[in-house]
């Protein structure tokens, strides 16, 4: 069992608060496996709420103050409000509460090793590239993932307590909290700017985070980054380099695409080794997930055959340019990119694979990133023939009237994008359905829920055909 301490004291009853999410479920199970009573709420049951019921937790589909019980620390998320009832228990309780962050960063220190994967794009993908690798190894690591991996069975892998993998995210300056031995940081831009104030800001906080890794640690950067040279400068970590474009330790020269858009390349180690690499997912972003995954893998001393196998093997987890399924000869794809530059890699990437139309349904996902991104994301769209945006995704913030989809749809149009603004996902489908062609793709896109119009098609399409 773990010595789980946070300010010198142990813990024997944790209750999580929005424990259905897909990092806190994680830690959850972790937990559970190492003899931890866990406890905890969420708004919404899910398979993942049921699978940790599963595994021995007491969980409640509502917040109230009496479901913290007699747990002796409380972890919630950062979109639990301060309000929350049972958080507001805990503290008039005296019980020790603790953001999700912070917690995970404690659980780091119970693994000899912990790699962590950060950047404003990239992190789910990257991590998975780099489970897969270790999954074929015979390190048998423990592994979050803030997506799902077939490869793994889900977004969790509980292995031994040498070797952690994890995401780290830097919204409201969470990576601070972390001090990996192996921290990588794919890309540095704009983005949760209701919490950043700029770009200054956001990199000064990876400048921060570099200076956390431990001295013999390993810091992983990408070179072609303009930001790279400011956390390199700051940190006492090795520092070992990927990109394309600068010289860099790892890098990738003669890329080309297959007819499926999926890139092939060679492989240069610090400027000597030359191997051929074959991607089996889209997109010349993913040749940077990929040197950033090889790098980290051969520090850990993974043969390079096992490492460019398993790099092929990849293809790819749910919700990334994932292939649903194809309706009348129309291929449906869902895609998590909600930033302006995820938009213009998955689009680059989709119309690398096709000659026909590119529908892209695209949900925005929070009112302040819509708002102060809005000239970039007018700017995204180059590469689909046609866009219907519906509402905006909330997630953690409320609607105050500051922006409003029609905003952005006015922004395509400016920019010569055949774009329109639908409110119901049912029409959406059914105008979908009525208007695009055989061999047309149709990829809805975004962090919120717009993957269930895809999903509805499909399934309607499967009740007709019954």
């Amino acid at each position: 069992m773990f010595t789980f301490c946070i300010d010198d004291h142990e813990y024997s009853h944790i209750h999580f608060i929005g424990i259905g999410g897909i990092s806190m479920s994680g830690i959850a199970e972790i937990l559970l496996t190492e003899g931890y009573e866990i406890s905890g709420s969420d708004t919404n049951n899910s398979h993942i709420i049921e699978r940790l019921k599963t595994l021995g937790a007491n969980i409640y589909i509502n917040h109230n103050k009496d479901n913290i019980s007699d747990a002796d620390l409380v972890v919630y998320t950062d979109a639990i409000a301060m309000d929350n009832e049972e958080l507001m228990e805990a503290i008039n309780n005296n019980v020790l509460t603790v953001d999700r962050a912070t917690f995970l960063g404690a659980l780091m220190n119970n693994y000899e090793n912990s790699i962590a994967v950060s950047g404003t794009h990239g992190k789910t993908t990257t991590t998975s590239m780099i489970a897969t690798i270790l999954n074929r190894s015979i390190l048998n690591p423990t592994i979050l993932l803030g997506g799902q991996l077939d490869t793994i069975g889900g977004h969790v892998k509980l292995g031994t307590k040498k070797h952690l993998l994890t995401e780290a995210c830097e919204y409201r300056g969470n990576i601070l909290k972390y001090y990996p031995t192996i921290a990588i940081i794919l890309n540095m831009e704009e983005d949760h700017l209701d919490y950043f104030e700029n770009i200054d800001h956001i990199v000064n906080t990876f400048v921060d985070y570099g200076k956390n890794i431990q001295d013999k640690g390993y810091l992983i950067i990408n070179a072609d980054d303009i930001n790279a040279k400011k956390v390199i400068k700051g940190t006492k970590a090795n520092t070992i380099t990927f990109g394309i474009n600068n010289y860099a330790d790892f890098s990738a020269d003669n890329i080309s695409f297959t007819s499926e858009g999926c890139p092939t390349f060679m492989l240069n180690i610090k400027g000597k080794s030359l191997y051929p690499v074959k991607l089996n997912v889209m997109g010349v972003h993913n040749v940077y997930n990929a040197l950033a995954s090889i790098a980290a893998t051969h520090i850990l001393g993974i043969p390079i055959e096992t490492i460019l196998n398993s790099i092929e093997e990849y293809k790819g987890t749910h919700r990334r340019l994932e292939v649903k399924g194809i309706i009348n000869g129309i291929k449906i794809i869902d895609d998590y990119a909600h930033h302006p530059t995820e938009i213009k890699a998955s689009l680059k990437a989709l119309k690398s694979s096709t000659k026909n139309h590119i529908w892209c349904i695209f949900q925005p996902h929070t009112y302040t990133r819509t708002k102060l991104l809005l000239r970039d994301f007018g700017e995204a769209f180059s590469e689909a023939d046609k866009v219907i945006v519906p509402d905006i995704y909330a997630a953690r913030e409320k609607d105050n009237g500051m922006i409003h989809s029609t905003n952005l749809v006015d922004a395509l149009i400016k920019n010569g994008v055949d774009a329109k603004y639908m409110s119901s996902f049912e029409n959406i489908g059914n105008y979908l359905l009525e208007h695009a062609e055989k061999g047309d793709i149709v990829v809805t896109m975004g962090a919120g829920n717009v993957y269930t119009i895809g999903e509805a098609m499909l399934e309607n399409k499967k009740k007709e055909a019954i």
